[in-house]
């Protein structure tokens, strides 16, 4: 204690202070820390074949670090992938829209390029640009086991936020400047999760914030309901509302009494008596 009192005004004293204080709570930290999740061996060797296939597939268009391409005029070529997660990825690449056949309005979904494992493989490289979205987990997408209660839920909730865009069946519709909101029959529970969860293209994100993983777990059932229900007869038009069920009024209603009219004009009794 003598010695440390006897040159505590020393010149380097602070900085010799500075580093222990440093020192013992580096120490401490690496103590106490939680078990860090390093990568496994699979998920580095899972990450090196997605970059193999990015470079060659999406780096083009998104460039070699995620960080988008602009064209001359400062658009987007491609956007960026930083912070879009694995789950925009295997939304994206699993349905087919990316990667983009040709430039246009909105991408299409359409059979898939890629195997699952290299969407895995794809999805874990672009994780590693930023943190965003994993893949969720059956168990936030699976409606096995919801009540009737909870899909009655799921309705309202879809109603609420979904129907305005995919039309109250789920069947799609139209969108300005020439997009559309696709139809949700058939699609797979898991890239219906996804969709609410990235917001792709034209569609809002439904973040945990603002729908709960519950609650869009509740959407998929109700979807899924709507798919199994019985069709009690009548023609459905599409499940489109107004727009087909209008078509088909004028085409049938209206056309149907012209052709009447037109018959009766010329068949009536005033027209035979006329040609005898």
């Amino acid at each position: 204690m003598k010695f440390l009192s006897t040159r505590r005004r020393h010149p380097l004293a602070g900085l010799v202070v500075v580093l222990l204080g440093l020192i013992i709570m580096g120490g401490l930290y690496s103590a106490l820390r939680p078990a860090s999740a390093d990568q496994s061996s699979t998920d580095r060797e899972l990450v090196a074949a997605g970059r193999k296939l990015y470079v060659v597939s999406c780096a083009t268009c998104h460039g070699l670090n995620g960080e988008g391409v602009l064209t001359k005029q400062d658009t987007n070529f491609g956007p960026p992938l930083v912070g879009v997660g694995a789950a925009a990825v295997d939304f994206q690449v699993t349905t087919g829209r990316m990667p983009m056949a040709q430039p246009g309005t909105q991408a299409a979904a359409r059979e898939p390029q890629f195997t699952v494992e290299e969407v895995r493989q794809l999805a874990a490289y672009v994780a590693t640009f930023g943190p965003g979205p994993a893949i969720p987990t059956p168990d936030l997408y699976d409606p096995t086991g919801l009540t009737e209660d909870e899909i009655s839920m799921g309705g309202q909730f879809f109603r609420t936020n979904c129907t305005a865009c995919h039309n109250f069946n789920g069947s799609g519709g139209a969108l300005p400047s020439g997009r559309y909101a696709p139809s949700l029959s058939g699609v797979a529970p898991r890239l219906i999760y996804e969709a609410m969860l990235t917001g792709p293209q034209e569609m809002p994100v439904f973040s945990d914030g603002v729908l709960k993983p519950a609650e869009k777990r509740m959407i998929i059932g109700y979807l899924k309901a709507l798919a199994d229900q019985p069709n009690y007869g009548g023609a459905s038009l599409g499940s489109l509302g107004p727009v087909t069920e209008g078509l088909w009024g004028w085409i049938l209603g209206i056309g149907g009494l012209v052709l009447a009219t037109v018959w009766i004009a010329n068949n009536g009794a005033r027209v035979k008596k006329k040609g005898s």
